[in-house]
This record gives structure tokens, sequence and C-alpha cells, in this order.
């Protein structure tokens, strides 16, 4: 565990030169890094630097990361976002991810951008069989509803988002 811990704050240490550099392919390729701590943290810098650019590597992260809390991550940054290119893989996410943890986060993603594009998923995932990805997919709905008819703020309203 120690040897571990030392290799991932040398890998640290090397990230933040390269955070530094804005040096996104370096970040996309430790999206397949072996240690999931790397990958999460890869994935957050890539939704910092912007761009839609990055969102195909973050919903492929999204998609098929091995690990359900780098799949949250991607869900939570796909949301930050706030591309509508971000919505179909949360939609996916939201019906199919075999995890109720991602399914909730991409559920609360999709309120925060606040497309009425995302309508329809979340309201089927009013069905689905765990409670908190149903409370998610409400709360998600609600903010939505907010956006197109009361909201004056953008920013208050993709705050409440989740």
């Amino acid at each position: 565990m120690l040897a571990v811990t030392q290799d991932r704050l040398h890998l640290f240490s090397e990230m933040e030169e390269r955070y530094e550099k804005k040096d996104s392919a370096y970040f996309v390729t430790l999206l397949t890094h072996p240690d999931y701590v790397i990958r999460t943290r890869a994935t957050c810098i890539l939704v910092d630097f912007g761009g839609e650019d990055k969102v195909p590597h973050i919903a492929k992260v999204l998609k098929n990361d091995e690990n359900e809390l780098v799949r949250h991550e991607a869900a939570f940054s796909l949301g930050q976002m706030c591309l509508s290119s971000c919505i179909p893989p949360l939609a996916d996410a939201t019906l199919n991810d075999p995890s109720m943890f991602v399914r909730h986060e991409a559920a609360i993603a999709l309120g925060v951008i606040g497309s009425k594009e995302a309508k329809y998923v979340l309201e089927k995932a009013l069905n689905d069989p765990d409670r908190p990805v149903v409370d998610s997919a409400i709360v998600a709905l609600s903010n939505i509803e907010f956006m197109e008819k009361l909201s004056k703020n953008e920013k208050f309203a993709k705050l409440t988002g989740g």
C-alpha cells in the first residue's frame, strides 16, 4: 500500500506540471491508467480544461470504466460542462448503468444541464427500481421545469439542479 501511495503522489506531481501546461493529450492517456484514483483525477482535470472536444473522452469513461466511482465522477463532470452533447451519454447512463450510484448522478447531471431534451429520459427514470435514482429524477425534472418557467437567473437554476 505504501508503494502505491508513493507512486500515486509522484504521478500527482507530474500531473500538476502537465496541468499547468494544459496538456490535454496527457490527461486523455491517463483515463485508462490502472489506478482508479488517477482516472478519476484525470477526468476532473479534462473537464476543468473545458471544450466540446473533451466530451467524447469523458463519455467513454462514463460508459466503459470498470469502477463505479470513476463513472460517477464522469457523470458529475459531464453535468458540470453543461453542453448539449453531454446529454446522450448521461441519458444512457441514467437508464442503463448497472450501478444505482452512477444512475443517480447521471440523472442529477441531466437536471444541472437543464435541457428539455432530457425530460423523456428522466420520466423513464421515475420507474427505476432504486429509490435514490427516482428521487434524483424528480429533482432533475423539477429543475428543468423551474428553468423553463420561472428562472431569471441561469446560474442559480443550475445550482439547484442537484
